[in-house]
């Protein structure tokens, strides 16, 4: 027996109801949540007396503006007429489009970015080398200095210091053991406007010694008019001396000072990843260690250093020897000023570290100096200024005399800066 009443019962149902049915019509108030019953049936009329109370659905669609939210609408998310969907009051039937990619913001906010990066970096860097540099010589107590003419003059010395180097260290590099320190080799790097000229200062130069005060004790010591080997100066009271006595005997104002030692010089070269060097004839010399064959090779710190310093194997003695510091110089300076050192920093940074670290410089010199005397002297090696040895016009008890009318003219053109018109040895 089917206690349903009729209008109820499955087989009285129609197809709008149940059993699968995909029509809109809701199946009855039982599923749905939101519809709204109406108010209950009048006496007499309970389930079993007749047809149950239909509910009730606002505006004929089967929802309630203020409850259903746009649930029957499909616009579950987001709200009417906003992209939401279609179908639902205020709704326009169809998605709005994403934005385009604003690219030139994009493009902006990345330049600036990198930009930024490179700034910081840079700025790092500077503050980073100018820390390392050694600025030891005290140039303000060089007396009686001659004016400044045009350019910028730069006494580069490379010292034999063995300072901080091992027991091994220095038996690798032939280096000796002597204490204290000398000067091995010295030059003048004059840079303007009419290209760097580079000077090689023969170490056995006939100087004279002149009045200087002493860099540590600040007693005036008289010049006396004796005569010695241009190294001795050095060797006597150290760089502020040697800056008094080239600018005595040649009447040019020495700007900047930097010195080098034997150990900073191999590991600059070592940086660097070697230099190469087109060495002119056989050279084998017990007292350097140097042992080369003619032609092209890349030269690494402990052969280079013995290149250099090469002397005894040259027929031409000190005068060949400077000859060759200079191209060595000028090659090295031009394998550091390369795209691709200075664009790597994996090998930016221990080139930079390992001459920082070496240089001993005045206390006026700054980076920026640095670099000029750098390029310029890559400029020499690339044909753009001229490379000679202080002009000898003969030798007095074995010191190499200079050519006093040639000096005085090489001069005058460094202080004019006129381009160079004097050849020297």
């Amino acid at each position: 027996m089917n206690d349903w009443p009729q209008g109820w019962s499955d087989d009285n149902r129609g197809n709008r109801y149940g059993r699968g049915s995909a029509s809109a019509q809701p199946e009855g108030a039982r599923v749905m949540r939101q519809v709204r019953r109406g108010p209950a049936a009048p006496p007499g009329q309970g389930a079993y007396g007749g047809v149950p109370q239909q509910p009730s659905y606002v505006n004929g669609q089967g929802y309630d503006d203020g409850y259903d939210s746009g649930y029957n609408t499909g616009q579950v998310y987001g709200q009417p007429g906003r992209g939401g969907g279609s179908g639902g009051p205020g709704g326009g039937g169809t998605y709005e489009p994403r934005p385009a990619p604003n690219w030139r913001r994009r493009i902006k906010v990345t330049a600036i970015t990198v930009v930024t990066a490179l700034v910081v970096t840079t700025v790092g860097t500077y503050f980073w080398a100018d820390s390392k540099l050694n600025r030891e010589v005290d140039l303000s107590k060089v007396i009686d200095r001659p004016e400044a003419g045009e350019g910028t003059n730069y006494l580069i010395v490379g010292s034999d210091s063995r300072a901080g180097m091992s027991a091994e260290e220095k038996k690798k590099l032939h280096t000796g053991s002597a204490e204290g320190k000398r000067t091995d080799s010295m030059m003048i790097l004059h840079t303007g406007d009419n290209g760097p000229t580079l000077i090689s200062l023969p170490r056995d130069s006939d100087v004279e010694i002149p009045t200087f005060v002493g860099s540590e004790s600040g007693k005036t010591y008289k010049g006396t008019g004796r005569h010695v080997k241009l190294n001795a100066a050095y060797a006597e009271d150290g760089p502020e001396l040697l800056v008094r006595t080239v600018e005595y005997n040649t009447g040019l104002h020495i700007d900047h000072y930097v010195e080098i030692g034997f150990a900073g010089f191999a590991n600059i070269v070592d940086a660097v990843g070697g230099v190469e060097m087109d060495i002119p004839q056989d050279i084998k010399d017990t007292k350097s260690g140097a042992d080369f064959k003619k032609g092209k090779q890349t030269l690494n710190g402990e052969e280079a250093l013995a290149f250099v310093r090469t002397r005894y194997a040259l027929a031409g003695s000190d005068l060949d020897r400077t000859k060759n510091q200079q191209k060595f110089l000028s090659a090295l300076a031009n394998q550091v000023a390369t795209p691709s050192t200075i664009l790597n920093p994996f090998k930016l940074y221990p080139t930079m570290g390992a001459g920082l670290d070496s240089l001993i410089v005045d206390k006026d010199m700054g980076l920026f100096d640095l670099a000029d005397m750098f390029w310029s002297m890559k400029g020499v090696s690339g044909g753009e200024g001229k490379s000679m040895n202080m002009p000898i016009s003969g030798s007095s008890g074995g010191n190499l005399v200079w050519d006093k009318t040639k000096v005085k003219t090489l001069v005058e053109q460094l202080k004019n800066d006129e381009k160079v018109t004097v050849s020297g040895n």
